[in-house]
């Protein structure tokens, strides 16, 4: 541990056992005074921990609070005292302070340390000095506004927040405004017409995806109608949110959540918002000509994931096993769609899709800022005549899916996700093409997000890392591979359709998967 100036140091007693406590401006430790003893250093110092140490950071103390005895307690509750396991009558005050303990697989859990005194003005000295500490953290939280959607995953949203997360929000003296959506889009709505941003630190989705995409739009919309950018214009730079979103997961698959946190476990999540961790995100602006549709945050997918979206639309009634059954239905049709597609790509120097380097905390890509020379390139690569874009890649043909990833999409049954190597916030976007192949490949193909080999090592798979993308389909009727007119001496699966050799949606093409949303148009054109 770094040599610190002191703040604070007493000898108080834990579990009964005299320690040795110290505050800095950045750590609170202590440890037994009977192990220490033989060493002459001091209390902070270079030397290896005993078993007996222990340290936390400022930044990971939830709160501190004074303990109550058991006199106390039975006064105010009613209930009968305790054991007096902790309390003892030579040092009938104390303090408790509640901090983060860091578990495996990113997993969190508040923990709780008291400390006795025979002093009460030294535990409230205590109490003081690390509020006063705490309170130099600018970017906790103190107001939220709370949205929970009840119907999201298996229906547990409200009792996930009222049970895990509403105490400890409460533990760290953070006051919420909690509304519960009664209708789709309520949230939206909501952020847009009626909310008061300016008495709130932040905005709290209690949801799966579906439910941060629709307080996403919500919050991003009113930020650009009240300053009157006109979200229509494809090339019109967006202002900033000053407020931050954070993510209470309830959902089906909370793949964003999982992407970002890396665990899909709402104490978790809640103890990032309390210390005020925070993560910058890239946002896609998703348009039809000169027509916003909507913004993407994780994955945008034509074709496959398309396809399983609108046909879980009708088995909502099932619940998340929709999604299992509407994919192996997709999967058994088989269905390939033809189209254009052209795509800009990003600079040498964002990194490559292949390259395994995953997405972490104090991502070196995430904070690369671009030169002079790499805006130089990109604007030559962004000229256009009018016969066509130069610098611009171009692709026709036919394809079972069309998907560009924003972030890895990791999620529990997707570990690594569609494109592990994905950033968050670099400014680009995954662009995966899955072309016309067997069933057999294509199941390959699907089978490989689950496990550790490269997804992308296909002859049918290609991957570019892209800044900008159009999308035009070709307009014809969807063909399923299994057409007896294409491949006479095939009598594999049938399409799982009324129709026996194409797969009609209601449309001439697949249609957009945009977070969970299905999009009302198949040609778009997406930017960062």
């Amino acid at each position: 541990m770094d040599q610190q100036a002191r703040l604070l140091s007493s000898q108080l007693v834990h579990k009964r056992r005299q320690v040795e406590v110290a505050l800095t401006c950045g750590v609170l430790a202590w440890r037994e005074i009977e192990r220490s003893a033989r060493r002459s250093c001091g209390f902070l110092n270079n030397g290896p921990k005993t078993a007996s140490s222990h340290a936390v950071q400022v930044g990971e103390i939830v709160a501190v609070l004074k303990t109550k005895n058991a006199d106390e307690d039975y006064a105010e509750t009613g209930r009968s005292p305790k054991k007096a396991k902790h309390h003892s009558p030579l040092y009938p005050f104390a303090f408790t302070v509640s901090y983060i303990r860091r578990r495996r697989q990113h997993q969190w859990r508040c923990r709780d340390v008291t400390f006795h005194s025979a002093n009460e003005g030294l535990c409230d000295q205590w109490i003081q000095v690390i509020n006063e500490q705490l309170s130099l953290l600018t970017d906790r939280p103190k107001s939220l506004l709370v949205y929970i959607n009840p119907c999201a995953g298996k229906q547990r949203g409200k009792r996930i927040y009222e049970r895990k997360v509403a105490p400890l929000f409460s533990r760290a003296c953070i006051s919420a405004d909690v509304i519960v959506t009664e209708r789709v889009n309520h949230a939206r709505d909501h952020l847009n017409t009626e909310a008061n941003l300016d008495k709130y630190d932040g905005i709290v989705c209690v949801g799966g995806d579906g439910m941060f995409s629709e307080i996403l739009h919500g919050l991003v919309t009113r930020i650009q109608t009240d300053n009157g950018v006109d979200q229509n214009q494809q090339d019109v730079k967006l202002l900033p949110c000053g407020l931050r979103i954070g993510i209470i997961p309830a959902g089906s698959t909370d793949c964003i959540c999982f992407a970002t946190v890396g665990t899909n476990d709402p104490v978790t999540s809640a103890l990032h918002v309390i210390v005020g961790d925070s993560q910058p995100m890239d946002v896609c602006s998703v348009h039809h000509d000169d027509v916003f549709l909507r913004y993407s945050v994780s994955l945008l997918g034509y074709g496959f994931y398309g396809d399983v979206l609108t046909d879980s639309q009708k088995k909502r009634y099932l619940g998340p096993a929709r999604y299992d059954l509407s994919g192996v239905k997709t999967f058994l049709s088989h269905n390939y769609y033809e189209g254009t597609i052209s795509f800009l790509l990003a600079e040498n120097n964002i990194g490559d899709p292949r390259d395994k380097l995953q997405c972490r905390s104090g991502c070196h890509v995430c904070q690369h800022k671009p030169s002079s020379k790499d805006v130089q390139w990109e604007m030559s690569q962004e000229t256009s005549d009018k016969d066509g874009r130069v610098g611009w890649s171009v692709i026709r043909g036919k394809f079972i899916a069309i998907n560009a990833a924003s972030m890895s999409c990791a999620c529990p049954r997707s570990p690594k996700g569609l494109s592990p190597s994905a950033h968050l916030a670099d400014g680009t976007t995954d662009l995966i093409l899955v072309r016309k192949c067997s069933r057999l490949d294509f199941l390959r193909h699907l089978v490989r997000h689950t496990n550790k080999e490269d997804q992308f090592d296909h002859s049918f798979v290609e991957v570019h890392r892209v800044r900008r993308f159009c999308f035009q389909p070709q307009r014809h009727e969807v063909v399923s591979l299994e057409d007896p007119i294409e491949s006479p001496k095939k009598t594999g699966f049938r399409p799982v359709c009324s129709a026996q050799t194409t797969c009609d949606y209601g449309t001439s093409c697949s249609s957009w998967n945009c977070d969970g949303e299905i999009l009302p148009r198949a040609a778009i054109q997406v930017r960062k």
